[in-house]
C-alpha cells in the first residue's frame, strides 16, 4: 500500500543513488513565506503538494506568488512532471490560475532533453515511453514510441521514460526483459517515485526507473529533483542571486529538500497537502537526517 511511510522507506532504500548531503538538525516553523521574504531573492516552488493537488490549485497559492513578486522576489516553478512539452506545461499552470511566465517554469523534461544528445552514438534510436497525448515533437533524436510490442523494445538502442500515464505491469515487464536481454541506457525524465493525486498517489517514472536500476545501476540516469541538472537550469535564470538567497519550497524531503540543500539553497518544507499530509514531519526528518530550514503548512 502506498502511503507516506512506504514511500519514505523506498526513498531511504535508494538513497545511495541520490546526492549526498547533510543538513543542520531542526526546522523553524513559520506561518507564511512572507515571514522570510526579506532575506530571499528567489522562491522556487515544487508543484504537486505545494501549488496544486492533481488538477486543483491549492487555495491561496496564486495570491502568495503575486505577493512575493510585489516584495521584489523572483518566482520559479521547478517541477518533475515530464509528461508534456513546455507549451503544454505552461498552459497547465495558467489553467490552474497561476499568473506565471514561460521563463518562470523549469521542468525535469527540460533537463533530460538537453542532456539527451550524445547519450547514444549518432543515428541510434531511442525507445520513448510517453503519454498518449504527447506528440514528443521536442525529442529531436531518432525515436520509436513504445507500447505493447516486444519487438520494438528489442530494436531500440536506449530508452527515454517521459511519462507513466499509460504504463502498466506488462509494459514494465517488457522493459525489464529487454534490459536483461541487451542492457542499454535508460533515461528517466521524472525522478519522482510518486505524486500526490487527491486522496492517493500515482506511481511516477522514478519508481519504475529505480526498479530497473536495482539490477542495472550504471545504465539508468535520472533527471529532476534531487539531481543537480534541474537546479543548475534554475540558477542559470537567476544571475546575480547567490545560492543562499534562493529558497526551495517543496513537500518531499528526498527530492525538494535534499536536492536544494546539496546546491546550497535554503529550504522550506510544506506539510499540509503533499507527501506528509497528516503526519509529523519531525519523525521523518530525524530518521533521514534531512531537515528543511523552515517549515509551514501552506505557502
Amino acid at each position: 500500500m502506498l502511503n507516506a511511510e512506504t514511500i519514505f522507506d523506498r526513498y531511504q532504500e535508494i538513497r545511495p543513488r541520490l546526492p549526498a548531503v547533510s543538513t543542520a538538525p531542526g526546522s523553524a516553523d513559520i506561518g507564511s513565506l512572507l515571514d522570510i521574504a526579506d532575506g530571499i531573492g528567489a522562491f522556487v516552488f515544487d508543484a504537486f503538494g505545494v501549488l496544486n493537488v492533481g488538477d486543483s490549485l491549492i487555495e491561496g497559492a496564486d495570491v502568495r506568488l503575486d505577493q512575493l513578486r510585489a516584495r521584489g522576489c523572483q518566482i520559479r516553478i521547478l517541477t518533475n512532471a515530464a509528461s508534456f512539452d513546455r507549451a503544454h506545461t505552461i498552459d497547465k499552470f495558467r489553467r490552474l490560475g497561476l499568473r506565471v511566465g514561460a521563463d518562470e517554469i523549469v521542468t525535469s523534461r527540460d533537463a533530460a532533453l538537453q542532456n539527451l544528445p550524445g547519450s547514444l552514438p549518432a543515428g541510434r534510436r531511442w525507445g520513448v515511453i510517453a503519454a498518449d497525448g504527447d506528440a514528443v515533437d521536442d525529442v529531436d533524436e531518432p525515436k520509436t514510441r513504445l507500447g505493447d510490442d516486444m519487438a520494438a523494445y528489442r530494436a531500440v538502442d536506449g530508452f527515454l521514460f517521459l511519462s507513466s500515464a499509460q504504463w502498466s505491469e506488462h509494459r514494465q515487464s517488457l522493459l525489464s526483459a529487454a534490459m536483461e536481454e541487451r542492457p542499454r541506457p535508460l533515461v528517466i525524465a521524472n525522478a519522482d517515485l510518486v505524486a500526490p493525486r487527491g486522496g492517493g498517489f500515482s506511481l511516477e517514472p522514478g519508481h519504475f526507473g529505480h526498479l530497473i536500476a536495482d539490477r542495472h545501476p550504471r545504465l539508468v540516469r535520472f533527471f529532476g529533483k534531487p539531481f543537480p541538472e534541474v537546479y543548475r537550469l534554475v540558477e542559470d535564470t537567476l544571475p546575480g542571486i547567490a545560492a543562499a538567497r534562493i529558497a526551495m519550497c517543496g513537500d518531499t524531503l528526498h527530492t525538494d529538500i535534499m536536492g536544494a540543500s546539496a546546491r546550497g539553497w535554503r529550504t522550506v518544507l510544506v506539510t499540509h497537502d503533499g507527501l506528509f499530509a497528516g503526519f509529523d514531519t519531525d519523525a521523518f526528518s530525524r530518521r533521514s537526517g534531512l531537515f528543511a530550514d523552515w517549515r509551514l503548512k501552506r505557502i
